[in-house]
């Protein structure tokens, strides 16, 4: 018997998880129902010819300023930008205002975003000195991507800097817990590093051991509480190298922008925009980062989007935020990397589907299988152009990387079976829910 699907993507190359396969894929009530060739007819089929349909890019970190920051970027802005850049699934970050670290805040977040936000989505919830106790309730509300812990202060007031609070933080609740590791008491001690109107200074007062301190405690505490943690957006190799010895406590993450920038060229080119934290550092990190990627460490892959104004940024250094934009840009840069040879897609795909999902038990997300969510980054790895301020959707209105030539670029962006983008145009609404996990699958047991 013929069968009928809601839609079929016919023609391209899907990266499933045995492998690349010249098949088709038919979706049927936002979930894959078949994978095959001639698999009968549709309400909608896409044409992917001489495109690679690759498991829709989960990206686990992003800050989209709401509530309280709209004028930087909103959950609807920042979640266009997310589908523009062929990315399906978004976890945003609670250093907002107020901060994201009450039930009542999380379940604000999550109405704020229903059918607003064009992707699928999770919130972490803050870790604050006051709210420790109350973690292993909030980390189990669906809807949660589990609990930000920030060692060293960044944007917002969120802070959790020494032993005994990061302890407390630590023995309450089961999730993985993401954590932004530089020393605060070893940035407080290091601020006359910082040279007045001299973003460079940057990567000088947070070194190396800022973030390598940091990391080295909360892996010691991690282990003393039984807790598994996630090390957020890693910047010097030596801590891959630590990270490497401690993977049954410890998973990390790296992001586009140090793999991509170098102080020696990015500082005297782009002054304050390509300031954040951790930083970016020199051409001798970035390669290093590369060596372990190269040797497998790196868990995931995030774009820490984090958007401020041009007006905000062209404060004068140390007065300038730290922060960028990221999310819209991942896919491209990353493909241009796999482009010149430094990655391969399959690490592609691992590193931004099946990674996060393993990393976070996600529910139904991470590979193109039958049963899976119908989530799909349709992408041209040949089309080789520039990313124009005109492609850009984020509200800050600008990236270190406007005006960059690549090569790969996201065709299509599928949610759950919804076409929400196709070659740079918009669906007429937006569809996204929020990501499912494992752990919160049964949030009364």
């Amino acid at each position: 018997m013929t069968q009928t699907f809601d839609l079929i993507l016919r023609g391209g190359t899907v990266h499933l998880p045995g492998g690349p396969a010249d098949v088709d894929v038919g979706v049927r009530a936002g979930r894959i129902a078949a994978i095959g060739t001639g698999l009968g007819d549709a309400g909608e089929s896409i044409d992917c010819a001489g495109l690679d349909v690759l498991p829709g890019v989960i990206d686990s970190q992003v800050h989209f300023r709401e509530p309280g920051l709209e004028h930087k970027e909103d959950l609807e802005s920042g979640s266009r930008s997310a589908v523009l850049g062929g990315v399906t699934a978004v976890f945003e970050m609670p250093n907002t205002n107020p901060n994201t670290d009450t039930t009542e805040r999380v379940l604000d977040k999550l109405r704020r975003a229903r059918h607003r936000m064009w992707c699928d989505h999770a919130f972490y919830v803050g870790a604050t000195g006051d709210n420790a106790e109350q973690l292993g309730d909030l980390e189990r509300i669906p809807g949660t991507a589990g609990v930000k812990i920030f060692m060293g202060a960044s944007t917002g007031s969120l802070l959790v800097a020494d032993d005994e609070a990061l302890a407390r933080v630590l023995a309450h609740g089961s999730r993985r817990v993401a954590i932004h590791s530089e020393d605060e008491a070893r940035m407080n001690a290091r601020k006359g590093e910082r040279v007045e109107g001299d973003p460079s200074s940057h990567p000088v007062w947070r070194d190396d051991e800022s973030a390598m301190k940091a990391t080295r405690r909360i892996v010691k505490l991690a282990r003393e509480a039984g807790r598994r943690i996630h090390v957020l957006h890693i910047t010097t190799p030596a801590e891959l190298e630590f990270l490497s010895a401690n993977k049954d406590v410890a998973t990390c993450e790296v992001t586009p922008q140090h793999l991509t920038l170098a102080a020696e060229e990015a500082y005297p080119r782009l002054g304050t925009y390509v300031q954040m934290n951790p930083p970016i550092r020199s051409a001798a990190h970035r390669e290093g980062l590369w060596h372990w990627l190269r040797q497998g460490v790196p868990d995931v892959l995030g774009s820490d989007h984090a958007p401020h104004t041009k007006e905000e940024k062209a404060k004068p250094y140390p007065n300038s935020p730290s922060g960028m934009p990221g999310v819209q840009t991942l896919v491209p840069l990353l493909l241009d990397h796999v482009a010149n040879g430094r990655l391969t897609l399959q690490r592609f795909i691992d590193l931004t589907s099946a990674g996060p999902q393993r990393v976070f038990g996600l529910a139904g997300k991470g590979r193109i299988a039958v049963g899976y969510d119908a989530d799909f980054t349709v992408v041209d790895l040949k089309a080789r152009w520039t990313m124009e301020g005109d492609w850009l959707a984020s509200r800050c209105g600008w990236s270190p990387f406007e005006g960059q030539t690549v090569t790969g670029r996201p065709v299509g962006t599928i949610v759950r079976g919804h076409r929400v983008m196709w070659e740079a145009q918009l669906a007429d609404t937006a569809v996204g829910e929020p990501i499912r996990f494992e752990s919160t699958s049964f949030p009364g047991h």
